[in-house]
């Protein structure tokens, strides 16, 4: 932003005396060795002033001891006299025996620090000394280059300035945490004297600064909703600090907050006027107009101006480029420096890999054409066939090539090796260039390639050349959205696309920013004048058409596809045609095992073959994913070729399968005891088992993408509805998490009106439950309570008991918050009795702990403890630690109404540790809430700012309006309490407008909060 900046603060100079003599050379004998227990000392001055031997502490001795180290390790190797020494320690006022205090001091460090010094000295030996005694002062000298902490720290801030001046801002913040990390409390902390709070103030500035400039960087880098919690709580202890003022309001307005940005703007201003008399400085000031005239330039961080695309060199003998030929720039920079460095090489190799229609002849051929100046001696073509039926044969080939480069018909033998013999001799001492075109494999190219000093070679082929030794492989992708739309505007006008560009973004999407579909569907539409783009993009958007749509002349994407299909095994052939049915974005090496029903060793097998043919792509290790064309046309090949036609249903029942248990594994390992994996519906293939709590949930979320998609894929048949239900029941953990709760509502719905209209009661009752969760995650009450009730109803009507507990368990929880108490305790108190008559001894534990917050909310403070331990007992027996933070949560309201206000700190602490490592979004961000309450009950205003500011970052996207109004109406309690009465007014505003958006009784709370800011 203007104004700022944009290198990495230095630590600031200390003032130093003239009289301050250089760093004399060390007086030891050169060549003498340092002794081992002197190399491995460490000090520390960011902090406790404290040395190490190794990883061994050293004893530093009384404060003044301290003192007279620090002093000397801040000076740099610089000798300090005794005098000032003494004004250091002591200041205008030493007393009497300062001198021999300071000496006693020095020689006491002298001993730590190099225990072994004094028996080398009087043997004779020569020895480099730590703490030196010279012209009538000390030094420390000759440490190790990292010894002191303040010197890495120092160290590592240039090298952020470096990386940033770079622009490589990643870097830059992360050696800039570095450097920050190595603070451990207080600089200099207990250490006594003027020279020590001298530098304790100069030090903790530099900190301030190096803070500031890594904020700086996380807001250039797009953190501004986290960067908001740290600097409210950075304002508050430093009110004063202009800069974190400028960066605090920066990162509200970045994140939508803009009232809330010049709130903060009006109270600095009237706090500088308070506490200084002087008015904001002109940045902060230009920062809140560019704020209210809602600067663009403020939105979003700068980038990084484009390099300058390379300029094309026209071909020569080559095959003609294509004049629209467009992006690809890293690929052609890449390739054109590999090209570039076969002068003085024995030869430099590309081998492009990518799938059919990808543009890997395109861009080769490009590449070549800007590389000929290099190779004066010529360059050399041929397509080898290797997608066809009948690939070109390598001696064909050669006689070919050794015919170009002046080869008399007469002279080119017969057999293979001596033509490729012959070849690498005319290649000799020449600079040439080769672009072997459509590969079949290695074995084809390896007689072609050159094999002299300067020759290079290109070599495109859809099968990854993986045993071509030598080989720079590149696999080539389809292109960028930007890249696919700038490719269709050159082939079809500027003029056409520009007034149709969001369906010139459908189209280039339908053709999966394939290259070879975007420039058929670009040709069919410049061909077809009377066409608009929406007309094409309406065609391309029916999945079952669009293969057949795009084909224009000899050029189709089918064709492009059978020719690797037909190439295959048929053991690839099946696994192709199979996986192309599961939806989803990729799939893993696990389900993929289950959609083919073999090991998953043979799985690996054959889908890493797969990959080498191009047909597949490795996303990431054990995941494959389709490109979108391959997928439609996998699905036709599905649909024309797999025999029997039941197989596609077998395969993905058992892909629903293994996910359902999947599922179910991670439930059961994560709520120990819990009975709805019991109630599940059976499954015949089995799922995966986790060895931990964590490798579960690293599961679960990794699949989220997958598993909904599978779920609503079998939502389409009834015969697997039901278990699509309960997977989605089982895996409800996503629903809480913010990342993936659209994807899971969507699913839900979807699967709550496939169920009514089958007529599965049964199965709808547990999609309600399901829904009646995403609505209570979302604060939509009045529907979790609609839909709660029609769910138990359901379930009584099918006898399946498990739902409707749950369901009255919601629905008291849901009762509580529209403050009806009576009917909230007689849903918990039927809740409790059904789960005791299951057995569902966790489910019990849930009420009771529900009940707990009704009895808070009625006055009933020590019953509502006594509940919440109850519940907890039970979790904790069962080892149920996610539901134990649950209870603990609970636990911790009541103990905060009853005035235990460090108990209750304590067990919303250990709540919100568990959620945070479970990755409960919703429950770690409401445990922060309430953490902010009871720092606000415990005057901690600041601490209360700083939790109720990292609720609402973590409760981003996920929680409902509700819980948002609750959270600023803490935030505004805790920024009131810090003077900041115009930001705590807006947040106040901001919750007024929700509650009575919303209708909640809690609009009149905070209008009542407002009606003295107003008054003032």
């Amino acid at each position: 932003m203007d104004g700022v900046p944009d290198g990495v603060p230095r630590v600031p100079e200390q003032r130093r005396p003239d009289s301050t003599p250089a760093p004399s050379e060390p007086s030891a004998t050169p060549g003498a060795e340092r002794p081992a227990e002197t190399a491995a000392l460490r000090f520390s001055v960011l902090g406790p002033v404290r040395a190490w031997r190794g990883d061994e502490p050293v004893t530093t001795g009384s404060p003044q001891q301290r003192a007279l180290l620090a002093a000397l390790l801040l000076r740099e190797g610089r000798t300090a006299t005794a005098a000032e020494l003494i004004d250091a320690l002591w200041g205008e006022e030493p007393p009497s025996q300062a001198l021999a205090a300071v000496r006693t001091y020095a020689s006491r460090l002298r001993k730590v620090l190099d225990p072994g010094g004094e028996a080398r000295r009087s043997g004779g030996t020569a020895a480099t000394a730590v703490l030196v005694s010279e012209s009538g002062g000390y030094a420390v000298r000759d440490l190790a280059e990292e010894a002191l902490d303040l010197t890495v720290a120092q160290d590592l801030a240039t090298e952020a300035e470096k990386a940033r001046s770079a622009g490589d801002l990643c870097h830059a913040r992360e050696t800039l945490r570095r450097a920050l990390a190595l603070w451990d409390g207080e600089t200099l902390a207990a250490v006594p004297g003027p020279y020590a709070e001298t530098q304790r103030v100069r030090l903790e500035e530099w900190r301030l600064q190096l803070v500031e400039s890594r904020l700086d960087m996380d807001l250039e880098q797009g953190c501004h909703a986290e960067a908001v919690s740290e600097l409210t709580a950075l304002t508050a202890a430093h009110p004063l600090r202009e800069r974190l003022r400028e960066l605090l309001m920066l990162a509200l307005y970045r994140s939508g907050r803009q009232a809330e940005a010049l709130a903060v703007y009006a109270d600095t201003r009237r706090l500088l006027a308070d506490e200084l008399g002087v008015d904001p400085r002109p940045g902060l000031s230009e920062l809140q107009q560019r704020i209210l005239q809602a600067d663009p330039g403020l939105a979003e961080p700068s980038s990084p101006a484009p390099e300058p695309a390379a300029v094309p060199v026209r071909p020569a003998q080559l095959p003609a480029t294509v004049p629209d030929f467009t992006g690809r720039c890293g690929f052609v920079r890449e390739l054109g420096d590999i090209l570039a460095s076969a002068e003085g090489r024995v030869m430099a190799v590309s081998a492009l890999a990518g799938i059919g229609g990808v543009g890997k002849t395109t861009l080769a051929v490009h590449v070549a054409h800007q590389a000929r100046a290099a190779f004066p001696d010529g360059q050399l073509y041929v397509d080898l066939q290797g997608a066809g039926a009948r690939a070109a044969e390598p001696e064909t080939v050669l006689g070919s090539f050794l015919r170009a480069l002046g080869t008399a018909d007469s002279a080119i033998p017969d057999s293979l090796e001596e033509r490729a013999a012959l070849y690498r001799s005319v290649l000799a001492g020449r600079r040439v260039l080769v672009l072997l075109d459509n590969a079949r494999d290695a074995a084809q190219v390896r007689p072609l390639l050159p094999g002299t000093d300067g020759c290079a070679a290109l070599v495109t082929s859809r099968v990854r050349m993986l045993d071509l030794a030598g080989a720079h492989l590149i696999d080539l992708d389809v292109m960028s959205p930007d890249e696919a739309l700038a490719l269709f505007t050159k082939i079809v006008g500027e003029e056409r696309v520009a007034s149709e560009r969001k369906a010139a973004l459908d189209v280039v999407a339908a053709c999966g920013f394939l290259p070879l579909a975007i420039r058929i569907a670009a040709s069919r539409l410049a061909a077809r004048r009377t066409w608009t783009v929406s007309v094409l993009a309406a065609k391309l958007a029916d999945e079952r058409r669009r293969l057949d749509e795009l084909q224009a002349g000899d050029l189709a994407v089918k064709a492009t596809f059978e020719l690797g299909y037909g190439q295959l095994e048929p053991a690839q052939a099946r696994a192709f045609r199979l996986l192309g049915l599961a939806d989803g974005p990729d799939i893993s090496l696990a389900a993929a095992a289950a959609v083919l029903d073999l090991p998953v060793e043979d799985t690996e097998d054959l889908l890493e073959s797969l990959v080498d043919t191009s047909l597949l792509e490795s996303a990431a290790p054990g995941r494959y994913r389709f490109h979108d064309l391959v997928r439609l046309y996998a699905r036709a090949c599905a649909e024309r070729d797999e025999l029997p036609p039941s197989e596609r249903g077998s395969a993905l029942s058992r892909l629903l399968d293994f996910y359902l248990a999947s599922a179910a594994g991670v439930y059961a390992i994560e709520r120990p005891g819990d009975r709805l994996v019991d109630h599940l519906e059976p499954t015949s293939y089995p799922g995966l088992r986790f060895d931990n709590r964590h490798a579960a949930q690293d599961w679960l979320y990794a699949e989220a993408i997958c598993l909904l998609a599978c779920v609503r894929q079998a939502a389409g048949r009834p015969e697997t509805l039901p278990r699509a239900i309960d997977m989605l029941w089982a895996a409800h953990d996503l629903s809480e998490s913010g990342a993936n709760s659209k994807e899971y509502e969507a699913t839900a719905l979807a699967l709550v009106g496939a169920a009514r209209s089958h007529g599965l009661g049964r199965a709808e009752a547990r999609a309600l439950m399901t829904l009646v969760n995403v609505h209570h995650v979302s604060g939509r009450f009045e529907r979790a309570e609609e839909e709660a009730e029609r769910a138990i109803r359901l379930a009584q009507e099918s006898d399946d008991l498990l739902p409707v507990c749950w369901a009255r368990n919601a629905r008291g929880i849901i009762a509580l918050y529209q403050n009806r108490h009576a009917d909230g305790e007689e849903h918990l108190s039927r809740a409790i009795e059904g789960f005791r008559a299951l057995g569902d001894r966790p489910g019990v534990a849930a009420a009771l702990c529900n009940l707990s917050r009704i009895h808070l909310a009625t006055g009933r403070t020590q019953s509502a403890v006594a509940l919440a331990r109850e519940g907890i007992d039970i979790y904790d027996a069962m080892g149920n630690a996610l539901r134990g933070a649950n209870a603990r949560y609970a636990l911790g309201l009541a103990l905060t109404q009853s005035g235990e206000l460090h108990s209750a700190a304590e067990r919303l602490q250990e709540a919100l540790e568990v959620f945070r490592d479970s990755r409960q979004r919703l429950w770690e961000g409401m445990s922060l809430f309430r953490l902010a309450e009871v720092d606000l009950a415990a005057r901690r205003a600041a601490r209360a700012a700083a939790n109720a500011e990292m609720a609402l970052t973590v409760l981003r996207g996920i929680g409902g309006e509700w819980r948002r109004g609750n959270v600023l109406t803490v935030l505004g309690r805790a920024l009131s309490g810090l003077g900041q009465t115009g930001r705590a007014h807006v947040c106040w505003q901001e919750a007024a407008g929700i509650y009575e958006e919303l209708g909640s009784p809690e609009a009149a709370e905070v209008r009542a909060l407002l009606s003295p800011v107003q008054a003032a």
